[in-house]
Order: C-alpha cells, then sequence, then structure tokens
C-alpha cells in the first residue's frame, strides 16, 4: 500500500550522520510540522539539523488528503459544545495564521494550490443539525460560511441533503509540497539527516538526541513525531490514536471540483484531484473515511473495501488506482498541544492532537514553536497563541478524558484475556494474516507475509499492551496508546520507541 501522493521518485536532500555534532537547534521529524520548523528557523540563520527514521512525510504528513481548509467537518461546533466561544475564535485564527503560511510558502516555493469550495454535508436528517451548528459555530467565530443551497445542492458532486461551505479554501499535493521545504531548507543551510532512529532525548547536562547511529547534542530540541516519543507530560493519555484510509480513482465523467466532509457517520471525505494538484495529468479522486481507534477494529481491510464499494456506487469512478491509510491523534479537548514539554527545563518542544487537520494546525505550531525559540515577546505574538497556550482545563474535557482512558483500561484487558485463551502451536497463517496467541504465559504475534512466517512479542514495549493484527497494513498495532510495528517487529510510530523482540 502506498499513497497517491507519493509515486513521484524520491530525490532526497539527505546527508550521512555525524555523530555528535552539535547544531542550536535538532528538529525529530520531517513531516510537516518538522519541516515548516526547521525551515522557518534555517530563513532566520539558525543552525539547525532534521533528523528522520524513515523519509520525508514518511507518515500522516505525506498520506492525507491535501485538504487545505478553515472550514474542518464538525470541528468547530464540537469544540463549542464544551468551551468558550473565545477559544474556538483562537483555534480559528491559529489555522488562519497556518493556512496563510501554506499559501504564502508553496507561492514561494513554486508548488502549485488550486481554490476549491470547502463543505460540511449531510447524509441524512441527522446530519442536519451538526450542519446548523457547524455554521452556527463558524459564524460565531469569524468565518465568511454560508449554507448551500437547493441548485448547489443538486450540483454536487455527492449526495446531499444540506451542507455548510466555504469558499476560497486549497488544494495541495502534500507530498510535493514536503520536498520543495526539504529543498529549501538544505539550500538555506540546513542539515538534513535521513534513515536515522531517534530513541529518546536528554535534557541534562545539554540536551542530547539519542539515535540509533550516535548522539546529536543542541541547545533546543523540536520533537515533531506525531505523537510525543518522549513520556514527559504524560500526551499519550491525552491524546487518542486514530487510523483512517483514503481510495483513489480515475474518473468517468468530470465532477464540480470541491472538497467534501460528511457531518454524520459513516465518514465521506471526498475530494477531487486536478493536474495542477496532482502527481499526474490524469483528474482522479481521492475518497477517505473508515476512521476507526488505531487497534480496535475487526478488520481494516473490510472497511476500506465497503469505502471502496461506496465510492463505485454513488460517484463516477473508474480504475481504483491507490489505496493507503494514515494515523493522526485528537486530543481530548480537541484543540492541539503546543509548546515547551513538561520537565524538559524549557529545552524541549513539541506539538500533537491535530485531529486529521495537520495542514493547517501543522504550520501553525511551527510559527509558535519558531517564535518561542526566537525568544520573541509574548506581546509581539498572535494572541492565539496565548489563548491557546493557557486555555483551562473544562469539565467536558475532564469528561472526554475519563471515556477515553476507560476505553484504553478495557482494551488492556480483552487483549490479555483474548491471548491467554489460545495457546501455542496454531496454524499457520495464511498470507497477509497474523493472530495472537501464548507461549509460557506471554503472548506471541505470529504472522505471514511475503511467503515468510515470523514469530515476535505481541507485547507492545510503551505500557504493555497486547497488539492487534492490521490486515491491512499487515502492522502489529497497539489498541491502547497505537504504537505500530511492521510484522518482523521493528517500530513504525507511536509512544513506543522501541521495537519488538522477535521470538524463535
Amino acid at each position: 500500500m502506498s499513497s497517491l501522493w507519493k509515486q513521484r521518485p524520491s530525490e532526497s536532500p539527505g546527508i550521512p550522520f555525524t555523530p555528535g555534532s552539535r547544531h542550536e537547534v535538532v528538529v525529530v521529524g520531517a513531516g510537516l510540522t518538522g519541516l515548516a520548523t526547521a525551515y522557518e528557523l534555517a530563513r532566520s540563520g539558525v543552525d539547525v539539523a532534521l533528523v528522520e527514521r524513515g523519509g520525508v512525510g514518511e507518515l500522516a504528513s505525506g498520506s492525507n488528503t491535501g485538504k487545505v481548509s478553515l472550514l474542518q467537518g464538525t470541528t468547530l461546533s464540537s469544540l463549542r459544545s464544551g468551551h468558550p466561544a473565545s477559544l474556538v475564535r483562537a483555534y480559528v485564527e491559529a489555522n488562519r495564521d497556518g493556512f496563510a503560511w501554506m499559501t504564502d510558502t508553496a507561492d514561494r516555493l513554486g508548488v502549485p494550490l488550486t481554490s476549491r469550495t470547502a463543505y460540511t454535508y449531510a447524509q441524512g436528517d441527522e446530519g442536519r443539525r451538526s450542519v446548523v451548528k457547524e455554521y452556527d459555530a463558524a459564524r460565531e467565530a469569524g468565518l465568511a460560511v454560508r449554507l448551500v443551497d437547493d441548485a448547489e445542492l443538486r450540483e454536487a458532486a455527492v449526495p446531499m441533503v444540506a451542507a455548510v461551505a466555504l469558499d476560497d479554501q486549497r488544494a495541495v499535493d502534500p507530498m510535493q509540497l514536503l520536498a520543495a521545504l526539504a529543498g529549501a531548507f538544505v539550500a538555506a543551510g540546513g542539515t538534513l539527516h535521513l534513515g536515522v532512529h531517534v530513541r529518546g532525548v536528554k535534557v541534562f547536562p545539554e540536551p542530547r538526541v539519542e539515535t540509533d547511529l550516535g548522539p546529536l547534542l543542541a541547545s533546543q530540541v523540536v520533537v515533531a513525531t506525531g505523537i510525543p516519543i518522549l513520556d514527559r507530560g504524560l500526551y499519550w493519555a491525552k491524546v487518542s490514536g486514530m487510523r483512517s484510509a483514503c481510495v483513489s480513482f480515475t474518473l468517468t465523467a468530470p465532477l464540480p471540483d470541491g472538497m467534501y466532509l460528511s457531518a454524520d457517520e459513516p465518514t465521506r471525505s471526498v475530494r477531487t484531484i486536478l493536474p495542477g494538484d496532482g502527481p499526474s495529468d490524469v483528474a482522479q479522486i481521492v475518497v477517505g473515511g473508515a476512521g476507526h481507534p488505531v487497534g480496535r477494529t475487526a478488520s481494516e481491510r473490510a472497511m476500506l473495501d465497503e469505502l471502496s464499494q461506496w465510492a463505485q456506487q454513488t460517484l463516477p469512478v473508474g480504475e481504483e488506482t491507490h489505496r493507503w491509510s494514515a494515523q493522526d491523534y485528537v486530543s481530548h479537548n480537541r484543540i492541539p498541544f503546543i509548546g515547551a514539554m513538561p520537565r524538559s527545563l524549557g529545552r524541549v518542544r513539541f506539538a500533537t492532537g491535530y485531529a486529521k487537520w495537520g495542514l493547517t494546525n501543522a504550520p501553525a505550531a511551527a510559527l509558535r514553536i519558531v517564535s518561542e525559540l526566537r525568544g520573541e515577546s509574548w506581546r509581539d505574538r498572535p494572541r492565539w497563541m496565548t489563548q491557546i497556550g493557557t486555555r483551562l482545563t473544562m469539565p467536558a474535557d475532564i469528561a472526554q478524558g475519563a471515556v477515553e482512558n476507560a476505553k484504553v483500561g478495557l482494551a488492556a484487558a480483552k487483549g490479555w484475556a483474548a491471548a491467554e485463551a489460545e495457546a501455542v502451536p496454531v496454524p499457520q497463517p495464511a498470507e497477509g494474516e497474523g493472530v495472537v496467541a501464548q507461549r509460557g504465559g506471554r503472548p506471541v504475534g505470529i504472522s505471514t507475509t511475503g511467503g515468510e512466517t515470523r514469530a515476535v512479542s505481541a507485547v507492545c514495549p510503551h505500557l504493555g499492551g497486547v497488539l492487534e493484527w492490521n490486515d491491512l497494513e499487515c502492522t502489529w498495532d497497539c489498541p491502547l496508546h497505537a504504537s505500530r510495528f511492521t510484522a518482523s517487529g521493528e517500530r513504525i510510530e507511536g509512544p513506543a520507541s522501541r521495537g519488538l523482540r522477535r521470538v524463535d
């Protein structure tokens, strides 16, 4: 499985790693947050090194739908239901600055963006109420949204009974933007290291990034890894890991060039791709959905198959060209966490919890982190940076956190109970399948991929959750805090800092 956006040959500007080298700032993670932060710092003359386990845009940043929008499904009405209007306005202003950064930077780097209308739409009567609530919350927060009339509803690319719209939003090929950012960062004097696994960060007596090839020293460190790989602040307990999937098709007939996201379930995200904002000269369409908590569904493959079937029954699609999935993190209070990490002496900064809207939240986070690292006074910063950074925890946040952590506890209990119910030996799994059984009371994950059967410890090294087999991507996923591993046990993402132990 590979993202539609990753079909161009990679022209990596990375350089060989030198253990023990020293920089003013080390950034961990070459997604949009890390690249935007590193690029802005390098442009202002700061000595920056950026370290990435895989390649540029390896995970969520290179696998999204490419929607750059301030209308984000039902995000604003969800926020408003438990928070004051001032916080919702601050969230919108943060995303507005992120939107402006995206458009300005893309123009500077020669990356094409196309203007689109974004829609939050209703598939049925329950969705109508959600559409009206989103319209009210967006208007209150200062967005020039409008309710869609009957004529526009009939002309839309997807069947919908009501919708709120925001004009003049943007669509982008995210990997083209990320590749351009990486090249511009290196051209500005930055140091880019790809294929280097970061194992941890120490802050005393000085910041030190520990990697599998040796250390990097710095005055400041930025952890831009989707979810922090450090346990300081316990952010793995304050966010939930969510996966969603996409499938792309060729088109057999023209469609209006909008960006659509349903307000009701099952979630349907639709976006057409033009030659100006895609990887080829052929018009295509991306359909997204199949959202679920990491490691807590019976079959990821079945969910994506159902999404593909919906597209074939609903839209004028031809050949299926690509299918892929990605992971994002949702904070329990719906607002991203950005700033200095607790117990780091002010030497480590991070960002997480974009709730699938990283194309505006990530550059906003980068702007705040860069402002802090430059030592700018809070009086000189946009007001949203202070409002979001000093927000109060509301009763709704506490309740949501309690619910989510109760689900984590239930997933932990169910995982251990299921693993103990079956002992090895077990029948050899078929190609693409995996099973968990216990040997000597310890869960073991056995899978077959690429014609090879492997066994690994099925206990997540983070906090001991029993892993689940992901039959879409052939990975071991943790239902507790969303760490993921390859069939052979190598760490992919999540709060776990190491891989799985191989079992004979």
